[in-house]
């Protein structure tokens, strides 16, 4: 029976396309504690990913609008729900909890919530990645691409930058948290981009916070400079799984990322998409260095008296090849039908996501 507020909530994200498991341990309730107060969670419950006014809200939570406007922003300054203008004013819309929530806390994550969000991954992600389809789809790095294949503009990180208008750069979460539970990693922290369509949306050259985030903004140039580097870096470029509407680019690695971290720590294949690409290698090229085998992240290179490429495992990263001295390993696009068709909008995602789980 659903008897508290972080009961009522977590069930409530739970129904969501994205999923918020439970689990034995009831850490998925600590968690929501930790992040909400009592009458933020019963009222977060209430709430529909659609954005609503103030009196809709108000009227279905059974609250007075005042308190109700106090509480939504309180908790659309934290990262917590979702807000943007509508007709008839300001609305507010429930946020799920990966990519979401979890992911705004960025600025204010500490020991306590990096421990219990470590407890909540291993008990539960593994059932929220298995959903299909999934969270993520990687993107190859652009170096990674010959000039010669037709690439659609949602299949290539360089060209999702180049599209936006405006664009913002962040602190990753999963780097922060894995820190704070003592298992750091090497790669850069600054590499999480927000992209949006309006120009100037992240304004001021100090930072602008967002949703709990602080934002920095980034020149065009600036974007492609950060990409770059994270590409250098050895990080893997991935965005949310549909053709439309990629407003952020993570620059993931396996060590840290909440997502990529279950192919390495839970076996989970399919917990990502693979870009349209799989990597190749060329024997009449390849001497053999093992320099690609260190690079790929996903164990899909074996060194025998060539590169081997397991295509299984191959995500299409790219992040191998610019590490090869004579240019043995390229991307070639999948064969026609092997990926599942890919959804045109985060809506027609969250719709095969929620018959999935049926």
């Amino acid at each position: 029976m659903v008897t508290t507020p972080y009961q009522q909530l977590a069930q409530r994200l739970n129904a969501l396309p994205e999923g918020f498991p439970d689990t034995e341990s009831g850490v998925e309730l600590l968690l929501l504690a930790k992040l909400f107060s009592p009458e933020e969670a019963a009222l977060a419950a209430t709430l529909n990913p659609a954005l609503e006014t103030v009196p809709e809200i108000s009227a279905r939570a059974g609250l007075d609008a005042g308190t109700t406007r106090t509480l939504l922003k309180a908790m659309t300054r934290r990262g917590l729900i979702v807000a943007g203008r509508v007709p008839g004013g300001l609305g507010f819309g429930l946020l799920p909890f990966v990519v979401g929530i979890y992911e705004f806390q960025g600025a204010t994550i500490d020991t306590e919530l990096a421990q219990l969000f470590e407890a909540y991954y291993h008990e539960a992600f593994g059932r929220m990645a298995a959903i299909q389809p999934p969270l993520h789809r990687v993107i190859p790095i652009g170096e990674s691409i010959h000039a010669d294949l037709d690439v659609q503009p949602f299949e290539s990180a360089v060209a999702v930058v180049e599209h936006a208008k405006a664009w913002g750069v962040t602190d990753c979460v999963c780097r922060k948290q894995k820190a704070l539970i003592g298992e750091p990693c090497e790669h850069p922290l600054d590499v999480c981009m927000i992209l949006s369509e309006a120009p100037g949306a992240f304004g001021d050259p100090a930072g602008t916070v967002i949703a709990g985030q602080i934002v920095r903004p980034l020149t065009r140039e600036q974007a492609l400079a950060t990409l770059q580097r994270a590409a250098d870096a050895g990080l893997v470029h991935s965005v949310s799984n549909s053709r439309e509407g990629l407003w952020y680019i993570c620059n993931c690695c396996t060590c840290a990322c909440g997502i990529l971290r279950g192919m390495v720590d839970l076996g989970l294949q399919n917990v990502v998409a693979p870009s349209a690409f799989v990597n190749r290698a060329d024997a009449e090229l390849c001497i053999a260095c093992g320099a690609c085998v260190e690079r790929c992240p996903f164990g899909a290179l074996t060194l025998e008296e060539t590169i081997q490429v397991d295509a299984l495992r191959c995500v299409g990263c790219g992040v191998c090849i610019p590490v090869c001295p004579v240019g043995a390993l390229a991307l070639e696009r999948r064969p026609e039908g092997e990926l599942p068709l890919l959804p045109e909008t985060l809506e027609e995602w969250r719709a095969a996501r929620a018959a999935a789980r049926e």
